[in-house]
C-alpha cells in the first residue's frame, strides 16, 4: 500500500447524501477479488448512459474533475452493503481522500485499509470545502496527514481528527499484511521455537 503523507490535488464536489456502496460500484461488477480494474466502473450508473456514453453533467465526467484525487461528499457516505470493492473502485480511480460529515462504519474502516483517508468534519467546514471544490481544477487543496490539516486554494486551514493507529498505518503504507510483516522476526522466532519443541508437528 502506498504511503499517504501530503496530498495536493483537485477536489471534486459531490454534495449528494446517502451515497451507498451499490452506487459507488454496482453489484454487477463484483466479479473479481483483484483490487484493480474497478475504477472505470466507479459510480457507473451515475457516470454512464445505458449505451455506455458518458453523462456529461456528472461531476467526474467534467474535464476539470477527471483527475480529482479528493472527494467532498454529502452526509452518510459509503452506507449500504459492506463490499470492500467500494474503496477498491475509489482508489483505482485515483481518489485518495474523501471528506464528509459522516461515513458508514465498515466503509470508513475499509478505506484506511486501502490507502484512502476518510475525514469527518462538521457541516459548516464541509460547506467551505465544497464551495472551494466548485471552483474547478485551478482550486487545488492540500491534505496534510502528519499535521492533520486541510488547506483550501485560498489558504483557509481546517484541522481534522484521525485515529492515531490509522494515521500510523497510512503514513507508513501499512495494510493488514504490512502490519503482520512488521512482526516477521518475532513470528519467525516463535515458529522456530515451536518447531524445536514439537518436531513431530
Amino acid at each position: 500500500m502506498e504511503k499517504f503523507e501530503k496530498l495536493h490535488g483537485i477536489a471534486a464536489p459531490m454534495p449528494l447524501v446517502n451515497i451507498d456502496t451499490d452506487m459507488i460500484i454496482p453489484k454487477v461488477f463484483l466479479k473479481s477479488i483483484q483490487r484493480t480494474g474497478f475504477g472505470k466502473n466507479l459510480f457507473d450508473e451515475m457516470r454512464y448512459n445505458r449505451d455506455g456514453s458518458e453523462i456529461e453533467d456528472f461531476v467526474l465526467n467534467k474535464p476539470q474533475y477527471r483527475n480529482a484525487e479528493i472527494l467532498i461528499a454529502g452526509d452518510n457516505f459509503g452506507c449500504g452493503s459492506s463490499r470492500e470493492h467500494a474503496p477498491w473502485a475509489i482508489a483505482d480511480f485515483g481518489i485518495k481522500c474523501i471528506v464528509s460529515t459522516s461515513f458508514a462504519d465498515i466503509f470508513f474502516n475499509n478505506s484506511f485499509k486501502n490507502g484512502i483517508l476518510p475525514i469527518v468534519l462538521p457541516q459548516e467546514q464541509v460547506d467551505i470545502l465544497m464551495a472551494d471544490a466548485e471552483k474547478g481544477a485551478n482550486a487545488r487543496m492540500t491534505v496534510d496527514l502528519e499535521a492533520q490539516e486541510i488547506t483550501t486554494s485560498d489558504g483557509t486551514t481546517i484541522a481534522f481528527e484521525v485515529d492515531a493507529f490509522k494515521k500510523h498505518c497510512l503514513l507508513n503504507g501499512l495494510d493488514d499484511i504490512g502490519l503482520t510483516m512488521e512482526k516477521a522476526e518475532a513470528i519467525d522466532a516463535f515458529e522456530a521455537k515451536a518447531s524445536a519443541a514439537r518436531p513431530w508437528v
